[in-house]
Order: C-alpha cells, then structure tokens, then sequence
C-alpha cells in the first residue's frame, strides 16, 4: 500500500479531505448510537423505576445529558476541527499523556471491542436465516501463548462483516458515505415504520402510561437506571471524530452533532412510547434479555414478527458497525500524526485519502478480539471509559475557555456553563458508581487504561530519538 505525507498548510501533518456534509455526519451520530442498546435497555430500566412516566422521564434526562455534551463537543470540534475527537480536545487541555490514554483505550476496546462484538453479534442474528452462521462449532485453533486463537464459522461470518466494510471505507468517503448513509437510512426507516405501524395498527393501551410497579430501591432506582440510558446514548460525539472530513466544520459540526443527537432522543422517545403503548411496565420489566421487539410486535400485531425484526437487527448492527469503522481511525491517525502511535498509522492514502492504514490495524485487532473470545470481558471492563473520557473532554471546555478566552469561536456550546457542567456532573456520578458497585471489573480496566503510561513514554522517546 503507497501513501503519502504531504501536508496542508497550517497543520503538522498529512491531513484528510472535506468531503462530508452535515447530513453525511449526522448519519454517523445517528448509526454510532442506535445499536442494540435500545432493544434491551427498557427492560434494565423498567425494573429499576416505580412507574412508566418515571421511565420516560430518565430517557427524556439522559437525551438531555447527551445533548449537552454535544453541545460541548460542538464549541470543541468547530475550535478544533481536527480528526480524532476527545483525543484533540485532552491533548489541547490537559496534555499529550492525557489525550494519548483515551486514544489507546479507543483503540484496545473503545472501537475495536465494540466493532467486535457487534460482528459477533451479527452473525448470531443471521443465524436466524442461515443456521451454519452461528455455528460455534471450533473449526481450527492457532496456541498464541496466553491468547489462543479459536475459528469458528460464526467467527468467519464476523471477520467478513469486518473486513467488508473496512474495505469499503478504506476506498474513500466517496463509497464509504454511500454504504453508510443507505444502512443508516434504512435504520431510521425502520425503526419510523415500526413506531408508526404499532401506534395505527397495533393493538395496544394508553392507560399503560398509568402503569406503576414495586421496585427494589425506589429512591435511587432512578439514577441507577440513568447509568444504562446513557450507555444506550454514548456515540452521540460521534461526528467529531472526522470534524477534519466535514466541510465548513464551523457550522457544520455542530449541525451534524445537534441534529443527530436529537434525532437520537426522539426516536429513543418514541419507540419507549411504543413499548408502553403495547404492554405494562411490570410486563416490560420481565422480558426476557434480547427479546423486548419480539414480544412488543406480538402484543401489538397478535404474532411475533421475528424475521422482519431479525433482518432489521441485521442492518442496524451492520450501520453500527460501519459508524464505528468510520470513526475510530480517525482517532489513531491524528495519535500517530503527533508522534504517539505507529507513524505507518499517520499515512493517507494518495488515491483515496482516508487512513488507509489505520482502518486496517483497527480491523486486525477487532479480528484478534473475534478469535480470542475475550471481547465481552474487555468491553465490560472498560466501558465506565467511554463516560470518564467524554466527561474529561467536556471539562476540558471550560479549561480552554479560561486559558484562550480571546479565541474567537464558531460555535458557543449552548447553555455554558450550566449544561456542560450538568454533563460533567452526571458523568462523575455514573464513573463513581460503576467504580464502587463493580469494583473488580473496574480495577481491571484501570488497569488496562493504565497499561497506555508506559506505551505513552515508550512511542514519545521514538520520537524524540
């Protein structure tokens, strides 16, 4: 593979085209977030909270929560309009080491474990229609010391879904906005027709709305759920990874950050709507893990519509997936730009200009989690990451405003200071609590996060040297 290292004026590197309009990056805020989080979530919230309203309610704050850190992000990305999202706004703030540990956890599980385990779970649903796809059945086993390698034919369906849209969007923004935006939009298309059919068609009760149950701890069930609704949410910063690809970033960014995340929380809204429509908390809160669609078409429609929602699953993970691909990359070639990664990472490719390289060390590592079995464990370690990290860029608003108030900015994050600072709050809050309530889990990925501190120094003296 050739590249190039050819510089923009005003910048320290090779730099990426701006080809992207807002909608192009509200498509990826939108794809990053709705995942399979909502499909399952409900249940987690249903039973934690004593009434339906309640429920909407911590759905209605947690998009609210998402909005402002958007908004933050926002002022940040159009400040800043380089690749590679909080990366950028931790390096300008609080340092290169600081920056350098959200990149390596992006990279070690933030990214590619989520990328992994979507493949995986995108072979599991086609199973539904071609059984040998879910095949765990091991086929061949490489004895890596420490970390054997296991292929299984579910496997082999995962690393194709990977390496598909790898390869697309290593071919340019060109085909890699085009498969993106069909997905995306067939996402949304969906989930409408959904929403739309069951509250004109299905079957269902407003009076579910009144709906009331006994919960364990009434008193704080209500930010205990919180803590799930906003990992449901997380990907809301999802354009800022590629603020160096949007065109006009000043007013595009924050178009494509507000517009998505807002699209976001009202179809989050709704289809919670929906589900109250068809059935009772109580009932909502019994479901059975993964099937919360099944049982809501059968209550609403009188038959469990699980093909249609299979192959709608499908392309919602696949549009997930291909956000993530688009994204993330975009954060180990700006770390590599700076000298703190691989620097074949910081090349571009001379025909088709995106990080070439860097999407494919994302696709071998997210193939080595596949193979490893070893994916759920790092994702459930670090995901209290993805909260601090985003909850540290939006504190690092507040250190830029104070240190360049005479910047002039594009974008002003709305509500400042009041909103980020919420952000800021409820992140603390929501770390603090998976610290204290899953302290093993915890510690292990601190422990991975903190495996980047030697990494850091060794890819610094490289430089240096």
């Amino acid at each position: 593979m050739t590249a190039t290292t050819a510089a923009r004026p005003g910048t320290d590197g090779p730099s990426l085209e701006r080809r992207l309009g807002p909608l192009d990056a509200a498509a990826i805020v939108l794809s990053n977030v709705i995942g399979g989080g909502i499909f399952f979530v409900p249940v987690i919230v249903a039973g934690l909270v004593p009434t339906a309203w309640g429920m909407l309610g911590v759905w209605l704050f947690g998009g609210v929560l998402a909005f402002a850190g958007a908004m933050a992000y926002a002022e940040l990305a159009a400040l800043r309009p380089r690749a590679g999202g909080e990366y950028v706004y931790l390096r300008e703030a609080f340092g290169p080491l600081a920056a350098f540990l959200t990149g390596w956890t992006s990279f070690v599980a933030g990214f590619s474990g989520a990328i992994a385990a979507s493949a995986v779970a995108l072979a599991a649903y086609l199973g539904r229609f071609i059984p040998a796809a879910a095949d765990q059945t091991p086929l061949l086993t490489v004895p890596v010391p420490g970390l054997p390698l296991t292929v299984t034919p579910q496997a082999l369906v995962a690393l194709s879904a990977i390496a598909a849209l790898s390869f697309i969007h290593m071919r340019g923004l060109g085909p890699g906005r085009l498969v993106h935006n069909v997905l995306a939009g067939l996402k949304v298309s969906g989930i409408v027709a959904f929403i739309a059919l069951g509250l004109t068609l299905g079957t269902g009760s407003l009076s579910h709305l009144a709906s009331t149950h006994e919960v364990a701890a009434p008193a704080t069930g209500w930010l205990l759920a919180l803590i799930p609704v906003m990992f449901s949410y997380s990907g809301w910063n999802a354009a800022a990874y590629v603020a160096e690809e949007i065109r006009n970033p000043g007013r595009n960014v924050p178009i494509a950050l507000g517009l998505g995340t807002a699209a976001v929380v009202i179809l989050y809204l709704l289809l919670n709507f929906l589900y109250f429509y068809a059935m009772p908390l109580a009932d909502i809160s019994l479901v059975e893990n993964g099937r919360l669609t099944d049982i809501v078409a059968e209550h609403l429609f009188g038959f469990v519509a699980g093909n249609v929602l299979a192959l709608f699953t499908i392309i919602s993970i696949a549009a997930s997936i291909s956000a993530m691909v688009l994204a993330g990359p975009r954060v180990y070639f700006a770390m590599a730009r700076d000298g703190a990664f691989l620097p074949s990472v910081a090349q571009v490719h001379p025909r088709y200009r995106t990080p070439a390289r860097a999407i494919v060390a994302q696709a071998l590592w997210s193939t080595v989690l596949v193979l490893s079995g070893t994916l759920s464990e790092l994702v459930a370690y670090t995901g209290f990451a993805v909260v601090l990290f985003s909850g540290i860029a939006v504190v690092s608003l507040f250190v830029l405003r104070r240190r360049h108030p005479e910047v002039a900015r594009p974008f002003s994050a709305w509500g400042y200071p009041y909103a980020p600072a919420l952000f800021v709050v409820a992140s603390a809050v929501m770390v603090g609590h998976d610290l204290w309530m899953n302290p093993q889990a915890s510690s292990v990925g601190l422990a991975v996060i903190a495996i980047g501190i030697p990494l850091y120094y060794l890819f610094a003296r490289r430089e240096r040297g």
